[in-house]
């Protein structure tokens, strides 16, 4: 190997150690909790599969949850749900 292989094989192991390092730092920020912005207005609440192609979503938005069939030619949106007695 001349001189200017051998730099090009330094920086690329250099790259690849940082990008390293920068994936180890987020998947720990992830993990910790620390990843995230704010508080979440949605989240998944229990999903049900219906078929091999579709599913039932309960959805959490805001507070409110709503009825969501995904898979199939197209997801549908079937209403909000009543709060919990």
């Amino acid at each position: 190997m001349d001189g200017g292989m051998g730099q090009w094989v330094t920086a690329a192991g250099a790259l690849a150690l940082v990008l390293g390092l920068l994936w180890l730092v987020a998947r720990l920020a992830r993990r910790g909790g620390l990843a995230m912005a704010g508080p979440r207005r949605m989240r998944v609440v229990e999903v049900t599969p219906i078929d091999s192609r579709r599913r039932a979503v309960i959805l959490r938005v805001d507070g409110r949850e709503a009825l969501v069939v995904t898979g199939g030619p197209q997801d549908s949106f079937l209403g909000w749900l009543p709060p919990p007695p």
